[in-house]
């Protein structure tokens, strides 16, 4: 089996292993944590703010899709791998040495989520490497692993609201509500926030050719990660005051921050990739006059609804699949070019091409007619 197939069984099966235990755990774990009516609810209100903030996401992550299997894994790590080893990190962690609550909040469990988060990304950048191709995609893969982290707890923090267990909340409707409000509403963004420094930082280190930025730029994230989390939760220990001012100077720069960042990666992505293709169309690998129809984002629906137009459902999928493999092959030429491929380059260069040239014969852009089969 070559290394490539064998790297992705085996991130596979971790991670599904992972996932199966974790969700067992933390399945345990609501059932303890109310009523059956009390976790329904909590559930039904921490899933609303989730739809939107995939959604942000994957608008980011338009120009090369990641495989829908590890975003979906990315979620499902947050929402049980991560909560489940945050809290039994905590908790071994708590019986040799005690801690305050205040402590703990601010300090261990900014610690031990975002290692528990971050683990995610690292697994992705030692088995499935190839499928990181810079700072947009560590970031996507952040942000997915962070929205399922906050879905998980805001459960939990939204039943022991209810119940009235959480210390700050009143319990009952006013203590959900209450709760809903800060968690769901106005800091849904916090854990993807959090945990997409540690993205940022195995971003660079996927793009970089440098032996120690690759093994300083994901620590340097995880650290910044770590810091903002603790700073977030160290404020609510100071009441409500000090929460507004991290808000207001700490969270809202920070999320815009990382917004323009992604946004800009996404640009420029724009302008890599038509100079790899173009790179590749000197080499034969592809035709120059395919590539304003692939690297362009609106140019590309319009080659969409031409196909559809003109050939139907399977002149669609003919149309998706030339762009999807020509992409591919332009953000693996990019990194050749740069020095950073993957070990298994050839192997995935030559697979691209024969999917190029097997579907190219019946794919035709605006102004031409869609051949069939």
């Amino acid at each position: 089996m070559p290394r490539s197939r064998h790297d992705s069984v085996t991130f596979t099966v971790v991670v599904t292993v992972l996932v199966v235990l974790g969700a067992l755990l933390m399945l345990a774990v609501l059932a303890f944590s109310g009523a059956p009516g009390t976790v329904l609810l909590a559930t039904a209100l921490a899933a609303l703010p989730v739809g939107p903030l995939v959604a942000a996401f994957v608008w980011l992550d338009r120009y090369e899709p990641e495989p829908r299997r590890l975003l979906v894994y990315g979620l499902l790590w947050g929402a049980f791998v991560a909560t489940a080893a945050a809290l039994v990190l905590s908790g071994v962690g708590g019986l040799f040495v005690p801690v305050t609550d205040a402590f703990g909040l601010a300090v261990v469990a900014p610690v031990t989520e975002e290692a528990s988060k971050g683990l995610f990304l690292l697994l992705l950048l030692w088995w499935r490497r190839a499928e990181l191709d810079g700072l947009l995609d560590g970031i996507v893969y952040a942000g997915m692993v962070g929205i399922g982290f906050a879905f998980t707890e805001n459960i939990l923090y939204l039943a022991a609201a209810y119940d009235g267990t959480d210390s700050m909340a009143p319990g009952g409707l006013a203590g959900v509500t209450g709760t809903f409000v800060i968690r769901c509403l106005v800091s849904p963004f916090a854990h993807p926030l959090f945990t997409a420094f540690t993205g940022i930082g195995v971003g660079i280190a996927v793009a970089s050719r440098s032996g120690a930025v690759r093994v300083l730029a994901p620590v340097g994230g995880y650290a910044v990660a770590v810091l903002a989390h603790g700073l977030w939760n160290g404020s609510t220990v100071f009441g409500l005051g000090s929460f507004a001012l991290v808000y207001v100077v700490l969270m809202l720069p920070a999320l815009v921050g990382i917004g323009a960042l992604a946004v800009w990666a996404r640009g420029s992505e724009r302008q890599m990739l038509t100079a790899a293709l173009a790179d590749a169309a000197q080499r034969g690998l592809v035709p120059g006059t395919d590539i304003g129809w692939v690297v362009d984002l609106r140019a590309r629906r319009e080659a969409r609804r031409h196909a559809e137009r003109s050939g139907g459902p399977q002149a669609v999928q003919a149309m998706t699949a030339y762009q999807q493999a020509t992409i591919e092959l332009g953000y693996l030429h990019h990194r050749l070019l740069r020095g950073t491929p993957p070990d298994d380059w050839q192997a995935r260069g030559a697979e691209h091409v024969q999917r190029i040239a097997a579907v190219r014969p019946y794919v035709a852009f605006p102004g031409q007619v869609v051949p069939t089969r």
